[in-house]
């Protein structure tokens, strides 16, 4: 297993959930959430060096089926507008199938104990998105734990 800081975003059309696992690479723990749109690739620069971050992942919607279908252009295109921007920093494109379903039952499990995730509105959506980044990389960790190779999709910096 690799070790150092990895960053997870998750982006979406109107914000990107941030996560960052702990230096070991064993723990994800939600960071913040940056609104999409300009100043977002900076922001997450910012992240990236105030955490030290060794590797961003981003999360990757194939279809249930693997296919590509627009949303996983959309997170295609970014993931490569991001990686020129971080170069030297590697980032990586990682299935994040179900991981906002995930989130969500784990909020309302947690809102059910009377644990963060009880809000409304704009504040749940926000903690929603953290925690879909947190379920994307605490995934992405587990697989390099499991297989001893970095996980999903190195991706170019180039067009």
């Amino acid at each position: 297993m690799r070790t150092g800081v990895r960053l997870a975003v998750d982006p979406g059309t109107a914000r990107i959930g941030v996560a960052r696992s702990d230096p070991s690479g064993t723990l994800a723990t939600p960071v913040e959430t940056v609104r999409r749109g300009p100043g977002d690739l900076d922001r997450i620069a910012a992240l990236v060096l105030e955490h030290e971050a060794r590797e961003v992942i981003v999360g990757y919607p194939a279809s249930l089926s693997g296919a590509e279908g627009r949303a996983a252009r959309t997170a295609r295109s970014f993931a490569r507008t991001l990686a020129r921007r971080l170069a030297p920093v590697p980032v990586r494109l990682v299935d994040e199938r179900l991981t906002t379903v995930t989130a969500q039952q784990q909020l309302q499990t947690g809102a059910a104990y009377g644990r963060r995730g009880a809000q409304g509105g704009r504040a749940r959506r926000s903690v929603i998105d953290q925690a879909a980044a947190t379920v994307l990389l605490q995934n992405a960790l587990d697989i390099e734990r499991r297989t001893h190779l970095p996980p999903g999709e190195l991706v170019e910096g180039t067009p």
